[in-house]
């Protein structure tokens, strides 16, 4: 009984995982080929702007390239959309001598970021529609940052020019708006910030991999909120639609876009609830966009007003994020089980910094939650040394009553309150520790962290499979020597079962990253030490309890 107990909490902690996957994680809807549509998003009282229903193609003009010490970025004059970004620190899922591609219009994909100008008053401000020039089409950052300026055709006397700003080593970019009314009446513009991409999963995105991809928003309330693709679809989804502060982003497996209302290193862009608007829809087919609006202050003739949104995309570093954005850490995606994983991956950087190697972080993570449930396992443990320890008279009983499995069970019972046995005593502990079981599972596999972060020899990423499947083989034993611990049932059969299914079991490990499988691993050897000191104390009382 207690050897399927072991067998029970593996099956039911994976299956849990798994299952939650299958069933519950957001998943991408079904959709025809991509037919890269977009309208422009409705401005707020503004009823004359064609709505984001009506789709026109995702033209393409003059590219202009942006090189940075970590970007290189592709901006289109038409619209001066940010059309390609490549992060030039962290390698392709599919290609390891290639960047990472975040931003794309090219290989049937869409992922970009557009921006826009709308009035009622004057339908020809800019949008991202609108064909802008450029004095130069190539940039490099040679100094602390460089700035692409694109210029807009006058509209009806207004000037405006869009401005790109790329910092070294940041992947926060700068996007503003430079707006001169020269004309004889008075505009009152809405800037727009979106996000368009298609629902196709993310590169790299693997079977034990799948985290959410899609929209989200967030409030300084410290309100954040999730919308799948699928529900966009469906016109559904629940969310903040006014906001004088935070961000709203696409989120998918460690990278995240985002549109930032109120930079911490920056200055807040709303100056009320009403200044400021999140927009989440379907565009076209299989197009979505997440946005932002800002209504801005009516300009009179002559006069002048500047807006400025950054954007954040890059990677879901930790660090990074919680310098960045007020909540933007949250993108990190943990399901349903953040309460138990933010504070295991919190503690999980605390114990890098020390180390300063995310493999022996894990390590020394993993000892301390053993740790911590230390009192919790040993009473399991103690359950399983006690079973095992009536494993003889469990075949005498057996012998002795045959197949009157009613007589068995009786005796059975009746030997168990003898000896002061709870044979579920095993069960509760282990109960207990599947959520934060699960938490750290999400900690590890939402951790953009350990992305090509090297542990020891042979292990170069601790983000993908290890390349000579080392830790699963060596996790195989582990799982493997633990039933030989635990009290063999009486059936043979199913005795077989037992030493059969750990091995079939941790089949699935060989395709799981190597920083989770470090993980399992070594909470196997505490297990087994814990377990056979347990075993050895409880067979020495017992011998010396049949000696006196």
């Amino acid at each position: 009984m207690d050897s399927k107990r072991l067998i029970a909490f593996i099956v039911l902690s994976m299956g849990i995982l798994l299952g939650y996957q299958e069933f519950f994680a957001p998943k991408t809807p079904p959709k025809p080929a991509v037919t890269a549509t977009s309208g422009a998003p409705a401005a707020p009282n503004s009823a004359s702007v064609s709505p984001a229903s009506e789709a026109a193609k995702l033209t393409s003009g003059q590219r202009i390239t942006v090189n940075t010490d970590v970007l290189k970025a592709q901006i289109d004059t038409v619209g001066g959309d940010l059309r390609g970004l490549d992060l030039l620190k962290h390698d392709s899922a599919e290609d390891a001598t290639k960047p990472f591609e975040l931003f794309t219009d090219k290989g049937g994909r869409v992922y970009v970021a557009q921006t826009g100008l709308i009035a009622a008053s004057n339908p020809a401000l800019p949008t991202h529609k609108t064909v802008f020039t450029a004095d130069k089409t190539s940039y490099t950052l040679n100094g602390d940052s460089v700035e692409v300026k694109l210029t807009a055709p006058e509209a009806n006397g207004v000037k405006v020019s869009k401005v790109y700003t790329f910092k070294k080593g940041s992947y926060q970019i700068g996007v503003r708006y430079d707006i001169t009314n020269n004309g004889t009446a008075p505009v009152a513009p809405t800037a727009y910030f979106r996000l368009l991409r298609d629902s196709k999963a993310p590169e790299g995105e693997g079977r034990f991999a799948h985290t959410f991809t899609g929209p989200a928003v967030y409030t300084t309330d410290g309100k954040f909120q999730k919308v799948s693709f699928d529900d966009l679809t469906k016109g559904k989804g629940d969310y903040v639609k006014n906001a004088d502060n935070g961000w709203v982003a696409m989120v998918q497996h460690y990278f995240v876009s985002a549109w930032l209302l109120n930079p911490l290193d920056g200055k807040a862009v709303c100056s009320n609830a009403q200044a400021c608007q999140f927009d989440l829809k379907a565009n076209g087919s299989d197009l979505f966009s997440a946005a932002t609006l800002v209504n801005l202050p009516t300009l009179a003739p002559g006069a002048s007003e500047s807006v400025s949104v950054p954007l954040y995309a890059g990677p879901e570093d930790y660090n990074t994020l919680v310098a960045t954005a007020d909540g933007l850490e949250r993108v990190k995606d943990y399901g349903m089980v953040h309460i138990f994983a933010s504070p295991l991956f919190w503690l999980l950087t605390k114990l890098h910094g020390l180390v300063l190697n995310w493999g022996w972080a894990i390590i020394l993570l993993t000892i301390i939650v053993k740790g911590v449930f230390y009192p919790l396992t040993a009473a399991s443990y103690r359950s399983m040394a006690k079973m095992k320890a009536l494993a003889p008279r469990l075949e005498r009983l057996k012998e002795q009553y045959g197949d009157d499995r009613m007589k068995l069970q009786q005796a059975m019972m009746e030997m168990y309150k003898t000896e002061k046995i709870n044979p579920l005593g095993g069960c509760l502990p282990i109960l207990i520790q599947i959520p934060v079981f699960i938490g750290l599972y999400w900690a590890l596999l939402a951790s953009v962290e350990l992305r090509q972060a090297p542990w020891v020899g042979w292990i170069h990423d601790l983000s993908r499979p290890d390349p000579f499947f080392v830790l699963p083989v060596l996790m195989a034993v582990t799982m493997f020597a633990q039933t030989f611990l635990n009290p063999p049932p009486a059936d043979p059969m199913q005795a077989k079962m037992m030493k059969v299914m750990p091995l079939a079991f941790s089949a699935m490990f060989f395709f799981f990253p190597a920083g989770l499988v470090l993980y399992y691993f070594v909470n196997n050897l505490l297990s087994i030490t814990q377990q056979w000191h347990i075993n050895r104390k409880i067979t020495n009382a017992n011998k010396a309890k049949l000696q006196s």
